[in-house]
């Protein structure tokens, strides 16, 4: 656990995210319960915690800075992922955790409940089944299908001033050539994963 501590510091370190010594903890806490129940649930297919810190830690903690609003989703979250580290990095914020898979679901309560994450809603549903009373004002995808099928799926999820926060690697100007004409790009940003060897963009749409 130190050794993680000690790990995650120095990544941490090398952006210009600030973290609490109990946020800190709290990725820890995180990554050890995902690799105490990855090798019964499989929910990852990285398999070394101090991988884990940076390919899905640190890969998630980059986009906070991004972030506008105060109530998100993020839609096809798997274990948690950016959901669970934005949402230790915003206490103030609200993050609804939606996936189809009850495992998962599973797994994201434990979380929530031994982290005492307040500001967590685990969601088991389909996407398109979910019909929120009011919209959110971000909906987060990372590794979620292409940008035209969750456009597709995710459309009726923002508020009126709310926007799409996609995840993409680095193929992303295909994907945006193709984007259906009901939504703009507001933003690209190149993110920047320490020690990861991989581009990472986050693309930030707006309904017209």
């Amino acid at each position: 656990m130190l050794d993680l501590l000690s790990r995650l510091r120095d990544l941490v370190a090398q952006t210009s995210l600030e973290l609490s010594e109990t946020q800190l903890k709290q990725c820890i806490a995180y990554v050890s319960l995902l690799d105490k129940w990855n090798s019964a649930y499989n929910l990852t297919s990285v398999r070394d915690p101090k991988e884990m810190l940076m390919k899905h830690v640190l890969d998630s903690l980059v986009v906070a800075p991004h972030l506008t609003g105060n109530n998100f989703i993020d839609v096809g979250t798997g274990p948690g992922l950016p959901g669970i580290l934005l949402a230790i990095y915003y206490p103030d914020k609200h993050f609804t955790l939606l996936d189809s898979l009850g495992k998962r679901i599973r797994f994201l309560n434990q979380v929530k409940l031994q982290l005492n994450l307040q500001n967590v809603t685990p969601l088991q549903s389909r996407v398109e089944d979910h019909q929120p009373e009011q919209g959110y004002d971000g909906v987060i995808s990372r590794a979620f299908a292409s940008l035209n099928d969750m456009l597709a799926w995710c459309k009726h999820l923002p508020a009126v001033n709310g926007q799409f926060f996609a995840m993409k690697g680095a193929a992303v100007q295909e994907e945006i050539a193709a984007l259906p004409d009901f939504v703009k790009v507001m933003a690209i940003k190149n993110l920047q994963v320490p020690e990861l060897d991989a581009q990472r963009h986050l693309v930030i749409l707006a309904k017209v």
